[in-house]
Parts: structure tokens; sequence; C-alpha cells
């Protein structure tokens, strides 16, 4: 592919990342348990997991570059713009992760690199 693009990250989720992976979870728990899965995410640390292994624990498809959001993040990326590390969290009653902010983020950065290590705070 000739010369690797460099993904660059933040060392922490940007404030506006709570409030959208609140937004989503609201779809899927209670607001008791949207509000401790959101006090949990801030509280922990950065960890990082493959772009692929993280596609492949969430069971979702891959969006295209063709997706408005995913062009975004992947024009970001080729301009060297840090981005915010994506928020998950465990579903073990399904056997999967849910990705509740950072969806488009991983797409461009799959697009980019499936083997790139992508920061996160998982819960």
């Amino acid at each position: 592919m000739g010369d690797a693009i460099e993904i660059k990250w933040l060392a922490e989720p940007e404030d506006k990342d709570y409030p959208a992976a609140q937004s989503y979870l609201s779809l899927l728990h209670t607001e008791t348990e949207v509000i401790g899965l959101v006090r949990k995410l801030k509280d922990t640390r950065i960890i990082q997991f493959k772009a692929k292994d993280i596609f492949r624990a969430s069971g979702l498809s891959l969006l295209g570059v063709s997706n408005f959001h995913v062009e975004k993040d992947l024009k970001r990326v080729k301009e060297g713009t840090a981005l915010s590390p994506i928020l998950l969290v465990r579903d073990p009653q399904n056997g999967k992760v849910v990705i509740a902010d950072g969806y488009h983020r991983l797409c461009a950065v799959y697009s980019v690199n499936e083997d790139a290590q992508v920061p996160c705070k998982i819960v």
C-alpha cells in the first residue's frame, strides 16, 4: 500500500463522546443502568485492541468509506488529526461488545489498517 498512514489518537475521549454514548446506550438499557455505565466509562483507563478484533467482537458490519461520517473521519486520519478513543460496553448476555461511541472512527481506521491498535475505554 506504499507509505503507511500514521493514525493519531487523543489521550482521552472528547467530552462530547460521553453524551453521545449515553444517547445510544439509552436505547439498550434503563436510565439508571446508562448513568452507571457512562460513569464507569469516564473512570476507566484507556486500553487498546486491534480494529479487526473490535469489529469481530461487536458483530457489526463495516461501513464503507462512502459513508459521510466515515469519509469525514478518514479525512481527519489522512490530515494527521488525532481521533478520540472509542467507548465500548461489554454485553456478556449476547457475547458481544457494544460500540457506545466511535463506530464511524473505527470504520475509518479499519479502512486504513485493520491491525491498527485502537485506544478505547471498555466496561
